[in-house]
């Protein structure tokens, strides 16, 4: 897997920064993690709110599916596609 280099000029010196490792990419993967998990918690719970679980995880499966492309990740794009997917029917069955 080859990232593209972005490179900063910060004053007399070059700094090499791979694409998905500026902040706001960084930002973009934490989001997606944490709206993951607290899609995960909600639905494990099961307190009547599975839908909003759902939603947390389309958020989540859509950044991380924006990452795969950054990242040119094949397997982690046909993963976070296919829980669109599921997540979009999960959305649909319990909000809908």
């Amino acid at each position: 897997m080859r990232a593209t280099a972005i490179k900063i000029n910060t004053s007399d010196r070059v700094v090499q920064m791979s694409r998905d490792r500026t902040p706001m990419w960084l930002a973009i993967k934490w989001v997606g993690t944490f709206t993951g998990i607290a899609g995960a918690v909600l639905i494990a719970l099961n307190i009547g709110i599975v839908g909003y679980g759902f939603v947390l995880f389309l958020i989540s499966s859509l950044l991380w599916s924006a990452v795969a492309i950054v990242q040119r990740d094949a397997s982690l794009f046909v993963l976070q596609g296919t829980f669109v997917l599921v997540d979009v029917v999960g959305v649909a069955r319990w909000l809908g």
